[in-house]
C-alpha cells in the first residue's frame, strides 16, 4: 500500500495516510476526517489550536493537510466500474438528499 506523508508531530512521529486510514507511526487512528465546525468539542479545539479546520480522530489538521488527506483517500479507493453499483450509489445519494430536504 502507498503511504502519503502528511506531517510530523512535535514529538517526531509521522502522520501518514496508508490505504483508507490516517496513521500515526503506521498505526491507524482514523478512517475519516470531520470538520471542526461540526465537531462536538469545537470550542475547546479552536481555543487550543485556532488554525484547526479538521479532526481525524485525535489528530488536528489544517485546511492544507486535510486536502492532502482527501487526495490520498481518493487515490486509495478503486474506481467503480460495475454498472449496478454505480446506479446504487446514485440512488442512495438521491434518497439521502431527498430525506435531508424532508421529502419521504
Amino acid at each position: 500500500m502507498q503511504a502519503t506523508f502528511i506531517r510530523e508531530t512535535s514529538d517526531g512521529r509521522k502522520i501518514e495516510v496508508i490505504g483508507p486510514y490516517i496513521c500515526v507511526d503506521r498505526d491507524p487512528v482514523a478512517d475519516q476526517i470531520v470538520e471542526v465546525g461540526s465537531h462536538p468539542n469545537k470550542e475547546a479545539i479552536l481555543r487550543a489550536l485556532p488554525n484547526a479546520a479538521f479532526m481525524a480522530g485525535p489528530i488536528v489538521l489544517t485546511v492544507e493537510e486535510a486536502s492532502l488527506v482527501r487526495g490520498a483517500f481518493a487515490m486509495a479507493t478503486e474506481a467503480e466500474t460495475d454498472k449496478a453499483a454505480i446506479e446504487k450509489r446514485f440512488r442512495d445519494a438521491y434518497n439521502s438528499r431527498a430525506r435531508a430536504a424532508g421529502i419521504e
